[in-house]
């Protein structure tokens, strides 16, 4: 009686397994996987059913359950070659190239003139030398071959989770965020407890200057995988970063601008490999180089931001700013215009034109400097320095000297009197502050009126350098405590 049962039970697995079977040619995987699985649980010990089942799996992208029942496939049968091969294939999709190839070898070992064995060895070796090349790779900082590496294995192994986790950190670590955050989140929908995809999120947004969000992410990483060394370090990074930038902050804005830049310098250590905070810690340092009149390493620390980060505006305006304080126009105007041309505000048009007015009017004779004043300089403080710069480069003090020196104190005696031609006069001095061209002619003229006016006589000449020497000598002792 009992034999006769297992006899019916066997034909009726067999009826479900042809059932599945036909499913399985129409396609209609799921369908098929319910009527192996009705076949299997009447007989329990038939590896083909097992074998049947983990090829459905296989077809709806359940590797690891199509994994399981190649193995339970081949324990019941050591010779049931097509349960080593899905084994082997599972294997390799799932991105476990060594287990894979014991497992193609043990189909050789049951069918030497398999042809398709030999090209899954292949895939299989392929998939260890690339992963053998990434990790030297990823030990160099090189981070576009473990990319290309990566892209490579998951060819053949385009289910192992492993190797995408590391193909995004790569992408992460190449500021290719959005692609990045892509891939983990692919990993994610299918395993959201993916610890590893989990840190991939939370490292691009750190790397996004989101940090606070980002430690959540490091955090939940580390409650599905404890041991997760790098989301534990990327947090302790995130944490430390985050809080000496805001003591940086905080100094700032108390005005402690010695305190807030060794805060800033600090925190610049912290990850190198954190470009977007670590371009605003740059841009913040040279915010407050240019307060404590560091203007050389201002203009340094905001190329350092520019070059982590080619589109920070802020750098750009803080660099041309540092530029024209230190006079130099044809590098204001070149940041000037590259913020323009990305943002077109007035702002922008504004700070551009000044910066080019001062780039022409650098290019003219300063007339500020021909006679030593300040460009704040009063009326009184441009007349005293006009007597006194005439009198310095008088042609009578130099008559005594070479035909050279003469010409060229002679020179400085007219460039004397065209500076002050222009600076006591309050209409061509506001157009020449203005930046305005000052008719050629008339300047020629001008100069020779001066010329004439203030041409003194070899008698006043030596008069006027007796009260000078009279004034200085007693007032100077005056003032001697």
């Amino acid at each position: 009686m009992d034999i006769t049962s297992d006899d019916e039970l066997e034909r009726e697995a067999e009826g479900f397994k042809e059932q599945g079977n036909a499913f399985y040619v129409k396609k209609d995987y799921a369908e098929a996987f319910n009527f192996y699985t009705k076949a299997i649980d009447l007989c329990p010990k038939n590896a083909s059913y097992y074998g049947n089942r983990a090829a459905t799996l296989m077809m709806l992208s359940r590797y690891r359950e199509a994994l399981e029942d190649s193995q339970q496939a081949v324990r019941l049968d050591d010779t049931f070659m097509k349960g080593h091969m899905r084994e082997g294939k599972c294997h390799l999709l799932l991105g476990n190239a060594m287990a894979a190839s014991r497992c193609f070898q043990k189909v050789q070992e049951l069918e030497p003139e398999n042809s398709q064995v030999q090209q899954e060895l292949k895939s299989a070796e392929s998939i260890l030398e690339f992963e053998r090349l990434a990790e030297i790779s990823f030990e160099k900082r090189d981070f576009r071959m473990v990319v290309f590496c990566m892209d490579r294995a998951l060819q053949s192994a385009s289910a192992c989770h492993r190797f995408k986790v590391l193909k995004a950190e790569c992408l992460a670590l190449l500021g290719r965020y959005p692609e990045a955050q892509s891939v983990a989140s692919d990993i994610l929908r299918m395993d959201s407890t993916n610890g590893d995809a989990l840190y991939v999120r939370g490292l691009c947004l750190y790397y996004e200057d989101c940090i606070d969000k980002a430690v959540q992410f490091f955090v939940q990483a580390l409650r599905m995988a404890p041991d997760h060394e790098k989301a534990r370090l990327a947090c302790r990074n995130a944490k430390a970063l985050k809080a000496k930038k805001e003591e940086g902050n905080k100094a700032f804005k108390e005005g402690s601008y010695e305190e807030a830049y060794d805060l800033y310098s600090e925190a610049l250590t912290i990850d190198p490999n954190n470009i977007k905070t670590n371009a605003k810690l740059y841009c913040n340092r040279a915010t407050v180089g240019s307060k404590l009149n560091k203007l050389d390493q201002a203009i340094e620390d905001c190329t350092k931001a520019i070059k982590l980060d080619e589109t920070y505006i802020k750098a750009y305006m803080r660099r041309a700013q540092c530029y024209m304080d230190t006079e130099q126009y044809e590098e204001a105007v070149r940041d000037y215009e590259k913020v323009y041309q990305t943002e077109k505000t007035k702002e922008h048009k504004s700070l551009l034109k000044n910066a080019q007015l001062e780039l022409k009017k650098s290019k003219r004779k300063d007339y500020y400097k021909v006679l030593g004043v300040e460009k704040n300089a009063t009326e009184d403080e441009i007349k005293k320095a006009y007597r006194k710069r005439a009198l310095m480069h008088h042609p009578d003090r130099h008559s005594g000297a070479s035909a050279e020196v003469q010409k060229e104190e002679e020179k400085k005696f007219k460039e004397v009197g065209e500076a002050f031609t222009v600076l006591s006069d309050p209409k061509k001095k506001s157009r020449y502050d203005s930046g305005h061209d000052l008719e050629d002619d008339d300047m020629n003229m001008e100069n020779t009126e001066i010329y004439t006016m203030y041409r003194i006589s070899a008698t006043q000449y030596r008069e006027m350098n007796f009260f000078f020497f009279f004034f200085f000598f007693f007032f100077g002792h005056i003032v001697q405590p």
